[in-house]
């Protein structure tokens, strides 16, 4: 059973907790629409992470179950979705300390452009696939947390377990290795 399918009493009947929904913070409707304006870039964030689209459902699921068992009371939804994250981003590191060996970062296929350069295009997202696969699971998750979602400095300390103080400074050196895996100049300057 998928997470969205279930109902806040049916987690808590999973559990054996009783008197939990006193315990959420937020009403069975709010988690509804905060599940569907997170979900999708969650599971986007742990499928790079993982490589692994089955991987990713599961832990999408375990990070939405926990998140409802914690019943902690955030302040602003962009806490409740940083604590989603941080979830989502211990849940890839567990999973890729029991596999070990784990892709984390699997490019996807681009959809057909209507443009004549299908073939540069397809050779450009290859690249940057390989190149994302060969970084350190940190970097590639911080890349990520930056670009694709557009979190803030400390959005991504607070993800990542670092002082905010040392995200650019590690987005920065992300980014330069990165550049030399693509075989490109140096990035200057910070983030």
């Amino acid at each position: 059973m998928f997470t969205r399918d279930m109902t806040v009493s049916e987690v808590d009947r999973l559990a054996g907790v009783t008197g939990a929904e006193a315990a959420l913070a937020m009403t069975e409707d709010a988690f509804r629409a905060f599940y569907d304006r997170t979900a999708r870039p969650v599971w986007g964030y742990l499928a790079r992470l993982t490589g692994d689209r089955a991987l990713a459902d599961d832990l999408l699921q375990e990070t939405f179950y926990r998140f409802l068992r914690s019943g902690a009371a955030h302040e602003s939804e962009a806490h409740r979705r940083n604590t989603l994250f941080k979830i989502a981003t211990n849940l890839a590191r567990d999973a890729h300390r029991r596999r070990r060996v784990m892709p984390f970062f699997a490019p996807e296929l681009p959809d057909v452009p209507s443009h004549d350069d299908v073939g540069a295009r397809f050779e450009r997202q290859t690249d940057v696939g390989r190149a994302m696969r060969a970084l350190k699971p940190r970097d590639r998750a911080m890349l990520w947390l930056a670009y694709a979602e557009g979190s803030s400095h400390q959005e991504i300390a607070g993800v990542m377990g670092v002082k905010t103080g040392s995200v650019k400074l590690l987005l920065f050196r992300a980014r330069r290795r990165l550049a030399a895996l693509l075989g490109q100049p140096a990035v200057k300057g910070g983030a």
